[in-house]
């Protein structure tokens, strides 16, 4: 969502608790209907962003000043330097066509209030029109959608799968579908407005109040604009996209959409059928049977129809945003119908209440969740110092029924730049973050470009500010664009410590993509190295990952300081499942190749001595 201002006010409490609330559900399966026997490395782009040459980064400046990257810039060589780097997907983010401060009017594109938008280049989540793209990324407006047709094409060609944002909670305030396919009426086009509920209303009103801006700064930082007067024409007002119910949003809300209703009341309680007991464990076609007989409300319909034109045109998957503020139910009903026409379909939500991680995964057919409150705060928790690394231990064990369902990620165009001073504060610092986000568990990894060469966003954008690369301004990412090379995509401008940092990302991204054993079973063997062993302090974390054919042992320190120097115990029960017997065994570091040591098995338990530098990990594989 928008840089995570995420809270929960009074009805949306009410709105996103009541719609989510249903038994715990435990599952003693993993990996259900999902088909991969190999690690998945999601590589998001803002696509906006990724292309842009201009260097200038004036806050608040235009696209004439500050420039824009275009669907064109994903070249042949791009994409492939991108599938080199040891990536499977791209998620191509902000492509549906949202509201702008920009005038597209030539092309009958209506221009957007930008008192009902956020910064310049408006947010991607506040979509205008679902069945086109966003013309600032075309060429040629006036044939943006062929545009994108064609990098979904090239995307294929270079062997990567293409993922976009479906943004089911809420639209932009002024939506227009001006290209919707017939048959297809708009959002809202059948509503009676006269009255805050209906089951097949689109959305939620508050009869005859007018809606008012919110109060804060100015618009585009005071630069006039005739369509900043105090006013927006919406009424009757609408709730907001947060479940606000003001006629007069605070600025903190999510003021620039409008909630979509899916027939919860605003009591809170459910105007569709629920599925009966026993669906979670139930096929994605017995999901598609049960819901092809039912009355379900409009707006279900309306973004199926979305989800199934792009599929249609050839997108593998999508990325759901803010999803546990939508039913489960109707998720079921989605995805099943999307699961119908692509059974490998990548379907991933944004869904931050570990409570209903396996309803969302198993009612809701979700592929995947954001491993965010539990992994990814961990890491940041530990890098910063406020925590030591023994806990992921319990997160994964607690996990491990869906861990891989669980996609991690420590940077993406929500969350403070993993280079940032606020979080690792240097890229150095984040590479053993990197290493155990990768390697603890069988759920894909995500990346997010420039995080591979170090960006660390401190640019004030405008309405963004720094430490996150914004996603509301015309901007450029300055390490990105130093890879970049004006459109050589070889890294031509990088520094030498740039260059091998892509290069650790590079080893680590191609090795997992690669591991069997990184597909099979996790052990942590911290607790026991934690005890009366020398040298393995708070800073250390270890672990190991096998299958039948590889086995591994993962130590990372996230210490920026201190080298440390200790023996790795290894315990009698690892040593029994991995059949060996007492002797020794070569140690091959594969994230470098070049270190070797060795495990000495005596009276069945395991030992190897081990010198770790200052940020440094190993991915030891037993030979």
């Amino acid at each position: 969502m928008k840089n995570k201002i995420f809270f929960v006010t009074g009805l949306a409490a009410t709105m996103l608790f009541s719609a989510c609330k249903t038994k715990d559900l435990k599952m003693n399966t993993t990996k259900e209907e999902i088909t991969t026997d190999k690690k998945i490395v999601v590589y998001q782009v803002f696509t906006r962003l990724f292309g842009n040459k201009n260097t200038t980064n004036k806050p608040w400046g235009t696209i004439e000043e500050n420039g824009v990257g275009k669907f064109n810039d994903f070249t042949d060589t791009a994409l492939r330097e991108i599938k080199d780097l040891g990536v499977t997907y791209i998620w191509y983010t902000g492509v549906p066509h949202h509201a702008l401060v920009r005038d597209y009017t030539s092309y009958g594109i209506s221009n957007d209030d930008p008192e009902v938008v956020k910064g310049r280049a408006g947010s991607p989540y506040a979509v205008k029109d679902y069945y086109n793209v966003n013309p600032d990324l075309a060429v040629n407006p006036a044939n943006r959608l062929q545009e994108f047709e064609a990098l979904i094409a090239r995307t294929h060609k270079a062997g990567l799968k293409v993922i976009i944002d479906i943004v089911p909670n809420h639209i932009a305030r002024k939506y227009e579908g001006k290209n919707n396919p017939e048959g297809v009426r708009d959002f809202g086009a059948d509503d009676n407005v006269n009255v805050e509920y209906s089951r097949n209303n689109n959305f939620y009103y508050i009869p005859n109040e007018h809606f008012q801006i919110p109060d804060g700064d100015h618009p585009l930082n005071g630069e006039k604009n005739p369509l900043v007067d105090g006013f927006f024409d919406e009424s009757p007002a609408k709730w907001t996209g947060n479940g606000s119910r003001k006629i007069k949003p605070d600025q903190n809300d999510w003021y620039e959409t409008v909630k979509v209703n899916y027939g919860i009341r605003p009591d809170g309680s459910k105007d569709f059928p629920e599925l009966p007991t026993g669906f979670d464990q139930k096929s994605y076609q017995k999901h598609f049977a049960f819901w092809k007989d039912k009355d379900v409300p409009d707006s279900w319909k309306k973004f199926k129809s979305i989800a199934l034109y792009w599929t249609a045109k050839g997108v593998d998957g999508f990325r759901y945003d803010m999803a546990e503020m939508v039913p489960y139910e109707f998720w079921s009903y989605m995805n099943s119908a999307i699961k119908m026409k692509n059974p490998n379909a990548f379907l991933l939500a944004e869904v931050y209440n570990p409570n209903e991680y396996r309803n969302y995964i198993r009612l809701g057919k979700m592929d995947y969740l954001y491993d965010k409150v539990e992994t990814y705060d961990k890491l940041k928790d530990v890098i910063r110092g406020k925590s030591s690394p023994d806990g992921l231990s319990n997160i994964q064990n607690g996990m491990s029924d869906i861990e891989h369902h669980m996609l991690h990620f420590l940077d993406n165009h929500d969350e403070q730049r993993l280079a940032s001073a606020e979080f690792a504060g240097t890229p150095e610092r984040g590479k053993p973050l990197m290493v155990v986000s990768t390697t603890i568990s069988t759920s894909p990894t995500m990346v997010y470009f420039g995080q591979e060469v170090g960006e660390a966003g401190n640019e004030n954008a405008g309405f963004g500010t720094r430490s996150r690369t914004s996603i509301f301004d015309y901007i450029g990412v300055p390490n990105h664009q130093k890879w970049m090379n004006d459109g050589k995509f070889d890294g031509g401008q990088l520094s030498e410590s740039e260059k091998s940092l892509r290069d650790f990302y590079k080893r680590l991204l191609n090795f997992s993509i690669n591991s069997s054993a990184l597909m099979g079973s996790f052990q942590e063997i911290q607790s026991v190295n934690r005890q009366n062993n020398a040298g393995y302090d708070e800073s250390i974390y270890s672990y190991v990952r096998w299958s039948e054919n590889q086995k591994l042992i993962i130590v990372t320190n996230f210490s920026s300081e201190k080298t440390s120097e200790f023996d790795l115990k290894i315990p009698s029960d690892i040593i029994s499942k991995w059949n060996l017997k007492d002797g020794e065994y070569q140690l091959k570091d594969q994230l470098y190749q070049k270190n070797t040591v060795e495990l000495i098995v005596k009276n069945g338990e395991g030992v190897t001595r081990v010198k770790i530098l200052p940020s440094e990990s190993f991915i030891f594989e037993v030979k």
